[in-house]
């Protein structure tokens, strides 16, 4: 496995992209997850992102995309999000990537007015939608796993039900995120139902009741036990630390200098990396 950074952790803490990028290189990471928005960013920042990254040796390996309106009611909505999705995978291709990381919706009004069902529909078809684009890049989908009560996938059970019903296998798979894995109480054992479809992974720590994303061994998520899961799955690509929202921003490269210490010495251990 390689160990990557989401450079959202750097983004969030008001440091601009150059500066992420050659931390993240410096620090030891691997490769960069890119937190963007094609919508929002100019010509110029596109070709930043690609000649920094060609430049330190450091490959971008995936692109976060939160698309919450892909399930919203409104046809002209979900056609929006729709667009913008491929124009994350796009971007995605542009900038030499090979999956998407795609968050799902919620399930809206406690599912009292809308069918449960209905929203399910849209889902699957939706993304069905972008699988097919996705394939015409030569890339993939990774399918998040949120830990929250109303979101559409936030199982292994709803997980697996979700790629089978979307039926593109060789496309659309699953994102394995070890900290919600824990949030939803699911056992490290489980992580063997996801053997053969796993795309990417994240990593964090958590409290265990709160969704964190907080540098390994700041919380008690058994990370080593998942991680270890994952490896005897045949999983062996990218494990992505994800950062968020450091609480001391002025000391963000100290954050990441201690998740990837805390990380590199748990791969060390299992010799997965």
């Amino acid at each position: 496995m390689r160990l990557g950074l989401i450079n959202s952790a750097f983004a969030q803490a008001g440091r601009d992209t150059r500066f992420g990028l050659e931390k993240t290189k410096q620090l030891g990471f691997d490769t960069v997850d890119i937190f963007t928005d094609p919508l929002d960013i100019d010509a110029d920042e596109r070709r930043l992102l690609r000649d920094v990254c060609d430049e330190l040796d450091l490959p971008i390996v995936s692109l976060c995309c939160v698309a919450l309106g892909l399930v919203d009611f409104n046809p002209s909505v979900r056609r929006f999000h729709i667009d913008r999705c491929r124009r994350f995978l796009d971007l995605t291709a542009e900038l030499g990537g090979s999956n998407l990381l795609l968050v799902l919706g919620e399930y809206v009004w406690q599912q009292e007015v809308i069918p449960p069902r209905e929203q399910w529909r849209l889902g699957v078809e939706g993304v069905q939608q972008l699988g097919s684009h996705a394939a015409s890049l030569g890339l993939r989908l990774a399918i998040e796993l949120e830990p929250f009560r109303m979101s559409l996938v936030n199982s292994i059970d709803t997980m697996l039900q979700f790629l089978g019903d979307v039926g593109q296998a060789d496309v659309v798979r699953a994102n394995c995120d070890i900290s919600h894995l824990h949030l939803v109480h699911a056992p490290p054992a489980d992580v063997a139902r996801l053997a053969g479809v796993i795309e990417h992974v994240h990593l964090s720590d958590c409290d265990g009741r709160v969704h964190g994303d907080l540098p390994p061994g700041r919380g008690v998520t058994p990370i080593a036990d998942y991680l270890a899961a994952v490896r005897d799955t045949g999983y062996d690509g990218v494990v992505s630390l994800e950062l968020e929202y450091s609480p001391e921003p002025d000391k963000i490269v100290e954050w990441v200098a201690e998740a990837y210490d805390a990380t590199a010495r748990i791969m060390r251990d299992l010799g997965c990396r």
